[in-house]
Protein backbone atom coordinates (compact mmCIF):
# COMPACT_ATOMS: atom_id res chain seq x y z
CA UNK A 1 0.00 0.00 0.00
CA UNK A 2 1.23 3.49 -0.78
CA UNK A 3 1.57 5.34 2.50
CA UNK A 4 1.79 8.95 1.41
CA UNK A 5 -1.91 9.56 2.10
CA UNK A 6 -2.01 8.40 5.70
CA UNK A 7 1.38 8.75 7.30
CA UNK A 8 3.53 11.54 8.58
CA UNK A 9 6.51 10.63 6.46
CA UNK A 10 7.93 13.92 5.30
CA UNK A 11 9.99 15.09 2.38
CA UNK A 12 11.81 18.00 3.97
CA UNK A 13 14.93 20.04 3.53
CA UNK A 14 17.57 18.97 5.99
CA UNK A 15 20.37 21.27 7.00
CA UNK A 16 23.34 19.15 5.97
CA UNK A 17 25.92 18.47 8.67
CA UNK A 18 29.48 19.47 8.13
CA UNK A 19 30.63 16.02 9.26
CA UNK A 20 29.43 12.90 10.97
CA UNK A 21 29.21 13.12 14.75
CA UNK A 22 29.44 10.74 17.69
CA UNK A 23 26.41 9.60 19.66
CA UNK A 24 26.85 12.00 22.61
CA UNK A 25 26.47 15.65 23.49
CA UNK A 26 28.75 16.95 26.25
CA UNK A 27 28.79 20.05 28.44
CA UNK A 28 30.64 22.85 26.67
CA UNK A 29 30.16 21.35 23.19
CA UNK A 30 26.78 22.58 21.90
CA UNK A 31 25.10 21.23 18.79
CA UNK A 32 24.68 23.70 15.90
CA UNK A 33 22.48 23.45 12.76
CA UNK A 34 25.41 22.03 10.78
CA UNK A 35 26.02 19.17 13.23
CA UNK A 36 24.24 15.91 13.93
CA UNK A 37 24.49 13.25 16.61
CA UNK A 38 24.17 9.69 15.26
CA UNK A 39 23.45 6.55 17.27
CA UNK A 40 26.30 4.02 17.40
CA UNK A 41 24.61 1.63 14.95
CA UNK A 42 23.65 4.48 12.61
CA UNK A 43 19.88 3.91 12.87
CA UNK A 44 18.91 7.32 14.28
CA UNK A 45 20.16 10.90 14.06
CA UNK A 46 19.54 14.01 16.17
CA UNK A 47 19.80 17.49 14.71
CA UNK A 48 18.04 20.52 13.27
CA UNK A 49 15.58 20.33 10.38
CA UNK A 50 13.23 22.70 8.58
CA UNK A 51 10.10 21.65 6.65
CA UNK A 52 10.58 22.83 3.09
CA UNK A 53 7.14 24.44 2.78
CA UNK A 54 7.33 26.61 5.91
CA UNK A 55 7.14 30.37 5.29
CA UNK A 56 9.13 31.89 6.83
CA UNK A 57 11.36 28.91 7.44
CA UNK A 58 10.90 27.29 10.83
CA UNK A 59 13.72 25.36 12.43
CA UNK A 60 13.10 22.38 14.70
CA UNK A 61 15.25 20.05 16.78
CA UNK A 62 14.34 16.43 16.19
CA UNK A 63 15.26 12.76 15.94
CA UNK A 64 14.83 10.94 12.63
CA UNK A 65 15.67 7.65 10.96
CA UNK A 66 19.20 7.91 9.62
CA UNK A 67 20.31 6.43 6.31
CA UNK A 68 16.99 6.30 4.43
CA UNK A 69 16.14 8.67 1.55
CA UNK A 70 12.70 9.66 2.87
CA UNK A 71 13.36 11.68 5.99
CA UNK A 72 11.04 10.44 8.75
CA UNK A 73 11.02 12.38 12.00
CA UNK A 74 10.11 10.38 15.14
CA UNK A 75 10.50 13.04 17.85
CA UNK A 76 10.46 16.84 17.94
CA UNK A 77 11.65 18.89 20.93
CA UNK A 78 10.21 22.30 20.08
CA UNK A 79 7.15 21.34 18.05
CA UNK A 80 5.15 24.23 19.56
CA UNK A 81 7.98 26.79 19.53
CA UNK A 82 9.86 26.70 16.20
CA UNK A 83 12.95 28.81 15.70
CA UNK A 84 12.18 31.41 13.04
CA UNK A 85 14.84 31.61 10.33
CA UNK A 86 14.66 35.12 8.85
CA UNK A 87 17.59 34.97 6.44
CA UNK A 88 19.39 37.89 8.07
CA UNK A 89 23.10 37.53 8.68
CA UNK A 90 24.13 36.78 12.22
CA UNK A 91 27.33 35.90 13.98
CA UNK A 92 25.40 33.43 16.13
CA UNK A 93 23.31 30.37 15.34
CA UNK A 94 20.68 28.31 17.18
CA UNK A 95 22.23 25.72 19.48
CA UNK A 96 21.34 22.77 21.65
CA UNK A 97 23.50 22.76 24.78
CA UNK A 98 23.86 20.45 27.76
CA UNK A 99 24.30 22.49 30.93
CA UNK A 100 26.33 21.66 34.00
CA UNK A 101 22.99 21.05 35.75
CA UNK A 102 22.28 18.22 33.27
CA UNK A 103 19.59 20.13 31.40
CA UNK A 104 19.19 20.29 27.63
CA UNK A 105 18.60 23.87 26.48
CA UNK A 106 17.66 24.94 22.95
CA UNK A 107 18.29 28.59 22.10
CA UNK A 108 17.71 30.67 18.97
CA UNK A 109 20.33 32.84 17.25
CA UNK A 110 19.67 35.67 19.71
CA UNK A 111 20.21 33.43 22.73
CA UNK A 112 16.55 33.18 23.70
CA UNK A 113 15.54 29.83 25.23
CA UNK A 114 12.85 28.20 23.05
CA UNK A 115 12.85 24.75 24.71
CA UNK A 116 14.40 23.04 27.73
CA UNK A 117 14.26 19.54 29.17
CA UNK A 118 13.82 20.98 32.70
CA UNK A 119 15.19 17.77 34.15
CA UNK A 120 17.16 19.35 36.99
CA UNK A 121 16.67 22.71 38.67
CA UNK A 122 19.43 25.18 37.93
CA UNK A 123 20.51 27.99 35.66
CA UNK A 124 20.52 27.66 31.90
CA UNK A 125 24.15 28.65 31.44
CA UNK A 126 27.08 26.27 31.57
CA UNK A 127 30.76 26.98 31.77
CA UNK A 128 32.38 23.82 33.10
CA UNK A 129 34.81 22.00 30.81
CA UNK A 130 33.54 18.98 28.85
CA UNK A 131 34.34 15.52 30.14
CA UNK A 132 33.37 12.04 29.05
CA UNK A 133 32.93 11.18 32.74
CA UNK A 134 30.58 14.13 33.38
CA UNK A 135 26.99 14.80 32.24
CA UNK A 136 26.23 13.58 28.73
CA UNK A 137 23.22 13.27 26.44
CA UNK A 138 23.33 10.05 24.41
CA UNK A 139 21.29 9.08 21.37
CA UNK A 140 20.75 5.34 21.77
CA UNK A 141 20.32 2.72 19.04
CA UNK A 142 16.62 2.63 19.98
CA UNK A 143 16.19 6.32 19.11
CA UNK A 144 16.02 7.50 22.73
CA UNK A 145 17.86 10.67 23.79
CA UNK A 146 19.05 10.04 27.36
CA UNK A 147 20.66 12.44 29.84
CA UNK A 148 22.85 11.03 32.64
CA UNK A 149 25.27 12.62 35.11
CA UNK A 150 27.81 9.87 34.43
CA UNK A 151 27.89 6.78 32.19
CA UNK A 152 26.62 4.35 34.85
CA UNK A 153 24.23 6.67 36.70
CA UNK A 154 20.45 6.72 36.49
CA UNK A 155 18.70 8.40 33.58
CA UNK A 156 17.71 11.95 34.56
CA UNK A 157 15.66 12.70 31.45
CA UNK A 158 14.81 10.85 28.23
CA UNK A 159 12.88 11.67 25.07
CA UNK A 160 10.97 8.36 25.36
CA UNK A 161 9.10 9.92 28.30
CA UNK A 162 7.95 12.78 26.07
CA UNK A 163 6.59 11.20 22.88
CA UNK A 164 5.34 13.21 19.94
CA UNK A 165 3.50 11.11 17.32
CA UNK A 166 5.61 7.91 17.18
CA UNK A 167 5.95 4.76 19.32
CA UNK A 168 9.32 3.07 18.78
CA UNK A 169 10.50 -0.34 19.94
CA UNK A 170 11.30 -0.07 23.65
CA UNK A 171 9.02 2.92 24.27
CA UNK A 172 6.03 2.95 26.64
CA UNK A 173 2.76 4.84 26.48
CA UNK A 174 1.74 5.13 30.11
CA UNK A 175 -1.62 5.72 31.77
CA UNK A 176 -2.40 8.39 34.34
CA UNK A 177 -1.13 7.32 37.75
CA UNK A 178 -1.32 9.56 40.81
CA UNK A 179 -0.04 13.03 39.95
CA UNK A 180 1.56 11.89 36.69
CA UNK A 181 -0.45 12.65 33.55
CA UNK A 182 -0.73 9.86 31.01
CA UNK A 183 1.23 9.83 27.76
CA UNK A 184 -0.33 10.45 24.37
CA UNK A 185 0.93 10.18 20.84
CA UNK A 186 -0.24 13.40 19.19
CA UNK A 187 -0.28 13.75 15.41
CA UNK A 188 1.43 16.47 13.40
CA UNK A 189 -0.92 19.21 12.24
CA UNK A 190 0.01 18.66 8.56
CA UNK A 191 2.79 16.77 6.75
CA UNK A 192 4.90 19.93 6.87
CA UNK A 193 3.89 21.20 10.31
CA UNK A 194 5.01 19.23 13.39
CA UNK A 195 2.96 21.33 15.81
CA UNK A 196 0.33 19.28 17.71
CA UNK A 197 -2.55 18.22 15.48
CA UNK A 198 -6.10 17.16 16.27
CA UNK A 199 -5.55 13.42 16.69
CA UNK A 200 -4.15 11.54 19.69
CA UNK A 201 -3.63 7.98 20.93
CA UNK A 202 -3.39 6.83 24.54
CA UNK A 203 -4.78 4.79 27.41
CA UNK A 204 -8.34 5.31 28.66
CA UNK A 205 -7.92 7.80 31.56
CA UNK A 206 -11.06 6.53 33.29
CA UNK A 207 -10.24 2.82 33.64
CA UNK A 208 -6.73 2.24 32.21
CA UNK A 209 -8.19 -0.92 30.64
CA UNK A 210 -8.45 0.07 26.98
CA UNK A 211 -6.80 2.21 24.32
CA UNK A 212 -8.36 5.14 22.50
CA UNK A 213 -7.71 7.38 19.56
CA UNK A 214 -9.27 10.82 19.79
CA UNK A 215 -10.09 13.75 17.54
CA UNK A 216 -9.89 16.57 20.05
CA UNK A 217 -12.25 15.49 22.84
CA UNK A 218 -14.22 13.09 20.62
CA UNK A 219 -13.37 9.37 20.61
CA UNK A 220 -12.56 7.91 17.17
CA UNK A 221 -11.71 4.31 18.05
CA UNK A 222 -11.13 2.09 21.06
CA UNK A 223 -9.43 -1.24 21.53
CA UNK A 224 -10.78 -4.34 23.19
CA UNK A 225 -10.74 -4.28 26.98
CA UNK A 226 -7.61 -5.75 28.61
CA UNK A 227 -8.04 -8.88 30.67
CA UNK A 228 -4.84 -8.51 32.71
CA UNK A 229 -1.12 -8.69 31.98
CA UNK A 230 -0.86 -9.53 28.27
CA UNK A 231 1.72 -9.85 25.55
CA UNK A 232 0.16 -9.92 22.11
CA UNK A 233 2.50 -10.97 19.33
CA UNK A 234 2.22 -11.87 15.72
CA UNK A 235 4.58 -12.92 12.96
CA UNK A 236 4.46 -10.49 10.05
CA UNK A 237 5.44 -12.61 7.04
CA UNK A 238 6.17 -9.82 4.58
CA UNK A 239 8.81 -8.33 6.90
CA UNK A 240 9.90 -11.63 8.58
CA UNK A 241 9.42 -10.07 12.01
CA UNK A 242 7.62 -10.84 15.25
CA UNK A 243 5.93 -7.72 16.64
CA UNK A 244 5.30 -7.84 20.39
CA UNK A 245 2.68 -5.49 21.82
CA UNK A 246 2.83 -5.63 25.61
CA UNK A 247 0.04 -4.44 27.89
CA UNK A 248 1.02 -3.99 31.54
CA UNK A 249 -1.57 -3.23 34.22
CA UNK A 250 -0.30 -3.37 37.79
CA UNK A 251 -0.79 -1.17 40.84
CA UNK A 252 1.80 1.48 40.05
CA UNK A 253 2.04 1.19 36.28
CA UNK A 254 -0.30 0.76 33.36
CA UNK A 255 1.32 1.00 29.96
CA UNK A 256 1.60 -0.38 26.45
CA UNK A 257 4.91 -0.94 24.68
CA UNK A 258 6.28 -2.14 21.37
CA UNK A 259 9.11 -4.67 20.98
CA UNK A 260 10.51 -6.23 17.79
CA UNK A 261 12.34 -9.48 17.19
CA UNK A 262 16.07 -9.33 16.45
CA UNK A 263 16.95 -8.28 12.91
CA UNK A 264 13.62 -6.56 12.32
CA UNK A 265 13.49 -3.74 9.75
CA UNK A 266 12.68 -0.21 10.87
CA UNK A 267 9.16 -0.52 12.32
CA UNK A 268 7.03 1.93 14.29
CA UNK A 269 3.54 2.94 15.36
CA UNK A 270 2.55 6.45 14.29
CA UNK A 271 -0.51 8.59 15.01
CA UNK A 272 -1.00 10.06 11.56
CA UNK A 273 -2.27 13.54 10.74
CA UNK A 274 -5.23 11.86 8.97
CA UNK A 275 -6.50 10.35 12.23
CA UNK A 276 -5.35 6.74 11.82
CA UNK A 277 -3.01 4.80 14.07
CA UNK A 278 -0.64 2.97 11.72
CA UNK A 279 1.96 0.22 12.21
CA UNK A 280 4.61 0.85 9.55
CA UNK A 281 7.72 -0.94 8.34
CA UNK A 282 10.41 0.39 6.00
CA UNK A 283 10.57 -1.41 2.64
CA UNK A 284 14.16 -1.41 1.36
CA UNK A 285 13.09 -2.47 -2.13
CA UNK A 286 10.48 0.22 -2.79
CA UNK A 287 12.10 2.80 -0.47
CA UNK A 288 8.69 3.46 1.04
CA UNK A 289 6.91 2.86 4.34
CA UNK A 290 4.51 -0.11 4.16
CA UNK A 291 1.33 -0.16 6.26
CA UNK A 292 1.37 -3.38 8.29
CA UNK A 293 -1.82 -2.57 10.19
CA UNK A 294 -4.20 0.39 10.53
CA UNK A 295 -6.76 1.37 13.19
CA UNK A 296 -9.65 1.79 12.77
CA UNK A 297 -9.60 -1.08 10.30
CA UNK A 298 -13.00 -0.42 8.73
CA UNK A 299 -15.36 2.52 8.63
CA UNK A 300 -17.85 0.64 10.80
CA UNK A 301 -15.21 -0.09 13.44
CA UNK A 302 -15.08 3.58 14.37
CA UNK A 303 -16.27 4.43 17.85
CA UNK A 304 -20.09 4.27 18.20
CA UNK A 305 -20.44 4.08 14.41
CA UNK A 306 -23.13 1.38 14.62
CA UNK A 307 -24.99 3.02 17.51
CA UNK A 308 -26.53 1.38 20.61
CA UNK A 309 -26.84 -2.44 20.37
CA UNK A 310 -25.27 -2.43 16.91
CA UNK A 311 -21.98 -4.05 15.96
CA UNK A 312 -19.55 -4.07 13.05
CA UNK A 313 -19.61 -7.43 11.23
CA UNK A 314 -16.14 -7.85 9.73
CA UNK A 315 -16.69 -11.48 8.67
CA UNK A 316 -18.28 -10.38 5.40
CA UNK A 317 -16.51 -9.06 2.30
CA UNK A 318 -17.71 -5.51 2.95
CA UNK A 319 -17.82 -4.99 6.76
CA UNK A 320 -21.05 -3.34 7.81
CA UNK A 321 -23.26 -2.66 10.83
CA UNK A 322 -25.72 -5.26 12.12
CA UNK A 323 -28.09 -5.50 15.08
CA UNK A 324 -27.58 -7.98 17.91
CA UNK A 325 -29.96 -10.93 18.07
CA UNK A 326 -33.30 -9.79 19.49
CA UNK A 327 -32.83 -6.25 18.22
CA UNK A 328 -33.90 -4.33 15.11
CA UNK A 329 -32.82 -1.02 13.57
CA UNK A 330 -34.15 2.00 15.47
CA UNK A 331 -34.89 3.57 12.09
CA UNK A 332 -35.24 1.18 9.17
CA UNK A 333 -35.07 4.04 6.67
CA UNK A 334 -31.81 5.44 8.06
CA UNK A 335 -30.30 1.96 8.42
CA UNK A 336 -31.07 1.14 4.78
CA UNK A 337 -29.44 4.37 3.64
CA UNK A 338 -26.21 3.63 5.52
CA UNK A 339 -26.80 5.88 8.54
CA UNK A 340 -26.32 3.72 11.62
CA UNK A 341 -25.76 6.20 14.47
CA UNK A 342 -29.20 5.65 16.04
CA UNK A 343 -28.37 1.98 16.43
CA UNK A 344 -30.86 -0.73 17.30
CA UNK A 345 -33.79 -1.27 19.68
CA UNK A 346 -35.19 -4.31 21.45
CA UNK A 347 -37.99 -6.23 19.84
CA UNK A 348 -39.35 -7.06 23.31
CA UNK A 349 -38.91 -5.09 26.54
CA UNK A 350 -36.98 -6.63 29.44
CA UNK A 351 -38.97 -7.85 32.45
CA UNK A 352 -36.11 -7.36 34.96
CA UNK A 353 -35.47 -10.85 36.26
CA UNK A 354 -38.84 -12.32 35.34
CA UNK A 355 -37.68 -14.92 32.85
CA UNK A 356 -34.87 -12.80 31.42
CA UNK A 357 -31.58 -14.50 30.57
CA UNK A 358 -28.24 -13.81 28.93
CA UNK A 359 -27.03 -14.60 25.42
CA UNK A 360 -23.32 -15.31 24.99
CA UNK A 361 -21.75 -13.20 22.22
CA UNK A 362 -18.17 -14.33 21.51
CA UNK A 363 -15.53 -12.09 19.87
CA UNK A 364 -17.34 -8.90 20.92
CA UNK A 365 -15.87 -5.85 22.63
CA UNK A 366 -17.28 -5.16 26.08
CA UNK A 367 -19.37 -1.97 25.84
CA UNK A 368 -17.67 1.24 26.89
CA UNK A 369 -18.40 3.00 30.22
CA UNK A 370 -18.36 -0.27 32.13
CA UNK A 371 -17.93 -0.79 35.87
CA UNK A 372 -15.09 -3.07 37.00
CA UNK A 373 -15.95 -5.59 39.74
CA UNK A 374 -12.94 -7.56 40.94
CA UNK A 375 -12.57 -10.98 42.60
CA UNK A 376 -15.71 -12.55 41.19
CA UNK A 377 -16.37 -16.01 39.77
CA UNK A 378 -18.32 -16.35 36.54
CA UNK A 379 -21.52 -17.15 38.46
CA UNK A 380 -20.97 -14.21 40.78
CA UNK A 381 -20.41 -11.92 37.80
CA UNK A 382 -23.66 -13.16 36.26
CA UNK A 383 -25.49 -12.53 39.54
CA UNK A 384 -23.94 -9.06 39.81
CA UNK A 385 -25.62 -8.06 36.57
CA UNK A 386 -28.87 -10.01 37.15
CA UNK A 387 -29.78 -8.20 40.36
CA UNK A 388 -29.33 -4.76 38.81
CA UNK A 389 -32.10 -3.88 36.37
CA UNK A 390 -29.94 -1.16 34.80
CA UNK A 391 -27.26 -3.75 33.87
CA UNK A 392 -27.75 -4.83 30.28
CA UNK A 393 -24.66 -7.02 29.74
CA UNK A 394 -21.49 -8.28 31.39
CA UNK A 395 -18.10 -9.59 30.37
CA UNK A 396 -15.86 -11.92 32.36
CA UNK A 397 -12.19 -12.85 32.24
CA UNK A 398 -10.54 -15.44 34.48
CA UNK A 399 -6.79 -14.97 34.89
CA UNK A 400 -6.63 -16.28 38.46
CA UNK A 401 -4.14 -19.02 37.51
CA UNK A 402 -1.55 -16.36 36.61
CA UNK A 403 1.57 -16.14 38.75
CA UNK A 404 0.81 -12.43 39.05
CA UNK A 405 -2.16 -13.17 41.34
CA UNK A 406 -5.96 -13.00 41.00
CA UNK A 407 -6.81 -11.41 37.67
CA UNK A 408 -10.51 -12.32 37.56
CA UNK A 409 -12.31 -9.38 36.05
CA UNK A 410 -16.04 -8.75 35.84
CA UNK A 411 -17.27 -5.85 33.73
CA UNK A 412 -20.91 -4.85 34.07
Amino acid sequence: MNLTACTIVLLIFLLLPSCASEDKLFVGKPLSPRDVIVSIDGTFALGFFSPSNSTPDKLYLGIWYNGIPKLTVVWVANRETPIMVTGRSSSSAPTLALTNTSNLVLTDADGRVVWSSNAIAGTAGSSVPSSAAGPAATLTNAGNLEVRRSPNSATLWQSFDHPTDTLLSGMKVRATRGNRAGDRLVSWRTPGDPSPGSFAYGIDPATSLQLFTWNGSSTLWRSSVWTGYRVANGYVANISTVVYFTVLDVKDDASVSLTLSLGAPRTRYVMSYSGKLVLQSWNKASLEWDDIDVWPWYECSRYDYCGPFGYCDNTVAAPTCKCLDGFEPASGEEWSSGRFSRGCRRREALRCGDGDGFLALPAMKAPDRFVVVGNRSLDECTAECSRNCSCLAYAYANRSSSSKGDFTRCLV
